[in-house]
């Protein structure tokens, strides 16, 4: 049956032909936008899991911005570290030729001060953004909180974000302060006794002067060690020239080996300086045991000596705790006398070990964020790159495509022109 009112032929051109430029417009969009994508209509879940993707990106970018802040701030620490070492090697050059009577130690004097000088210079200058990593005089520190915390042993530095399904977690790098000042430190009389005393030391013999406890704790930041030695008798009862060798300042962080390794150099350093041929050393057996080697002529009694340990709160209290710096013997290198050349060359060798561990410890620090740069600059390309795959149009396929509609269009033009054409015939049948 034909009718000049419904023209179903015509419908169902103009259906195709709407669907022809439907498409025709989602092509052209796919071109001038290059995304295949373009927002939550298009592929609610593929779009969701870009934008997902795109904010990390975006984080990662604020993350490697931070990785080289830290990096040039442990650079520029390293680079200090290593030069403190040279510095301190060329020191002990100067204390070796001491050694002689026969040398002015008056001016190899003046050349170990400059030294010291320049040591002081180089630490100071040691800071990039106001950071400085050389500088770690403050005796206590929370740990939750050590962030770039000028007061803190650790410096925190953002290395990552870590999705989970639980959501998403900060990860840092925490690079440790390290102490190459040479400020004395003045230890608090406060505290107990740790360990026992040696008594009737013989010549050439070793025995245990002291062992530090810590009760199955760890050192407390800001307990002080130091030693006292009043009433030191030889055999004969006679009392030795030993002063207090002074004591050293648990930084955060620091282990029983390293508290017990700071105390043994300045011991050996005061026995120099007194003109007692005594040897202090870490047993090797025990952590935190300290050993005596008597290499005097006569036997030595050391029932008077002793190590106290204060805690951190008596010793903050204490009106004459100065934390000391990591260097500090630096300050008291005196080569003028016989006593004082063979102290410094007792010292020395312990100072160029911290500056040169403090050296390695930002090497080892700077390798890592370098490695975890290079890592995120990698974890960022491959991120946009899967982006890039899920929302971005195939160019090639949509030229076809387009060129393939543009033909359709046209055929549905033609199509539909028919259709509209087809109620002419009916004018015959009324002639």
């Amino acid at each position: 049956m034909s009718s000049i009112l419904t023209n179903n032929g015509a419908m169902v051109a103009l259906q195709t032909l709407k669907s022809i430029n439907k498409n025709l417009g989602t092509i052209q969009t796919q071109i001038s936008t290059g995304k295949n994508v373009a927002n939550a209509k298009d592929n609610a879940a593929v779009w969701a899991i870009s934008k997902v993707m795109e904010s990390d990106v975006k984080g990662f970018k604020g993350i490697s911005d931070s990785l080289n802040l830290g990096e040039s701030t442990v650079a520029v620490a390293r680079s200090a570290s290593e030069t403190v070492a040279d510095l301190l090697t060329q020191m002990k050059g100067k204390i070796v030729a001491a050694q002689e009577s026969n040398v002015d130690r008056d001016k190899i004097q003046t050349d170990i001060d400059a030294l010291k000088d320049q040591i002081g210079s180089v630490v100071g200058a040691a800071q990039f953004n106001g950071l400085n990593l050389l500088s770690n005089t403050e005796s206590d520190s929370n740990a939750a909180t050590a962030v770039a915390s000028a007061g803190s042993r650790n410096v925190d530095i953002l290395s990552s974000l870590d999705r989970s399904g639980t959501g998403v977690a900060a990860s840092s790098i925490s690079v440790a302060k390290q102490d190459l000042g040479y400020g004395a430190s003045t230890v608090g009389t406060t505290g107990e006794e740790v360990g026992g005393a040696a008594t009737g030391i013989a010549i050439g013999a070793t025995a245990t002067f002291a062992t530090f406890t810590d009760g199955g704790n760890t050192i407390l930041a800001g307990n002080s060690f130091a030693f006292a030695a009043a009433g030191m008798l030889d055999a004969d009862g006679n009392a030795l020239d030993f002063d207090s060798a002074g004591g050293y300042v648990a930084r955060d962080g620091d282990t029983l080996s390293d508290v017990t390794a700071q105390v043994v150099a300045r011991l050996n350093v005061a026995a120099a300086d007194a003109g007692l041929d005594l040897t202090f050393s870490a047993n090797e057996d025990t952590e935190g045991q300290i050993d005596i080697t008597n290499n005097t002529s006569s036997a030595i009694d050391l029932d008077s000596a002793q190590v106290n340990q204060s805690d951190s709160t008596a010793f903050i209290d204490e009106a004459d705790g100065v934390v000391g710096g990591g260097l500090e013997l630096v300050e008291g290198i005196d080569v003028t006398t016989d006593n004082g050349a063979a102290a410094a060359l007792a010292g020395i060798e312990s100072l160029i070990q911290t500056s040169i561990d403090s050296a390695a410890a930002f090497g080892s620090a700077q390798g890592r964020i370098e490695t975890q740069s290079d890592f995120i600059t990698s974890l960022s390309d491959s991120l946009k790159s899967g982006i890039g795959t899920l929302v971005d149009a195939d160019m090639e396929e949509a030229s076809a495509r387009l060129q393939a509609l543009q033909v359709q269009q046209q055929l549905g033009v033609q199509a539909l022109s028919i259709a509209n054409q087809a109620p002419q015939s009916l004018l015959s049948l009324f002639r």
